[in-house]
């Protein structure tokens, strides 16, 4: 006996399929940016409550800062330093290359030593913070510490968002000092850019606003690029492979928020400077 063939789905039902489909990634998104504030939701509120335990602190403010400083460091000086070497090059068309030092250092305080050293930062650290939670999720540590009556937000995430927020803008600032170290050498050692302008245009056109606003954003980098990494370290599966998954999302996801966030931020900071000055 033949089996009946399946009910055909009406037209209508058919479009609401589709539509369906074609949102889910939208849905998927959504869902997973719900997911990632509930657990910073659920680590912060964990933050006035004992034990307070400052050597989890301490411990990954030391592997999330001194250990990207010199990844950071080094990137830094060649930043500056090609920066450097194009403004150079384009200012003396003009006969202006004394501004050299000016627009590099406003665009490495701004944009550049913030967005840079955090990338350097998910490189490094976020990816180490996804394989070390996922690794302990794996092989049951964080069941362990549960099981202990110890939460695992508060001894394993929670000290990796504090220090991510606290040690991102160090390094932007550290990054800025040596991109402009690099700048200067490239400009006034290399280029033979006369000393006094250099460093007077620098003063003219550089302000503790924008370094302000670096920093604001280093803080905002540094928060995304821990909790990227603890999201993806604390809900790892699949063994191994999934460790490694974990690990590489880690990464691109921290990259694309990074730059995505840059944006929006910038946009934020430039409407409340322009309200500040009254500019329209």
């Amino acid at each position: 006996m033949n089996p009946s063939p399946p009910p055909r789905r009406s037209f209508g039902a058919e479009v609401v399929t589709g539509v369906g489909d074609a949102f889910r990634p939208v849905v998927r998104l959504l869902d997973r940016f719900g997911d990632h504030v509930i657990l910073l939701a659920r680590s912060l509120a964990w933050l006035p409550r004992r034990p307070f335990r400052p050597a989890n602190y301490l411990e990954a403010c030391e592997y999330i800062g001194v250990g990207s400083l010199p990844i950071v460091l080094l990137v830094g000086f060649f930043t500056g330093a090609v920066m450097g070497l194009q403004a150079v090059y384009a200012f003396r068309q003009f006969q202006l290359e004394s501004f050299a030092g000016g627009t590099t250092g406003k665009a490495l305080a701004v944009e550049l030593a913030p967005v840079l050293s955090a990338l350097m930062v998910a490189g490094r650290s976020g990816a180490g913070i996804a394989t070390e939670l996922g690794t302990m999720r794996i092989t049951e540590q964080i069941d362990a510490l549960e099981s202990m009556a110890v939460s695992p937000l508060q001894f394993l995430v929670l000290p990796r968002l504090i220090a991510g927020m606290l040690m991102a803008p160090i390094l932007s600032l550290l990054f800025f000092i040596v991109a402009m170290v690099g700048c200067y050498f490239l400009a006034v050692v290399v280029q033979h850019v006369d000393h006094g302008q250099f460093v007077l245009h620098t003063r003219d056109l550089l302000t503790t606003t924008d370094v302000a606003q670096g920093m604001l954003k280093s803080i905002v980098f540094g928060l995304i690029v821990t909790l990227i990494g603890c999201y993806q370290g604390y809900n790892a599966a699949g063994g191994g492979r999934g460790v490694g998954l974990g690990t590489t999302r880690a990464v691109v996801f921290s990259s694309v928020t990074i730059l995505i966030s840059d944006y929006f931020l910038s946009d934020i900071l430039l409407r409340v400077m322009s309200s500040d000055t009254g500019v329209r």
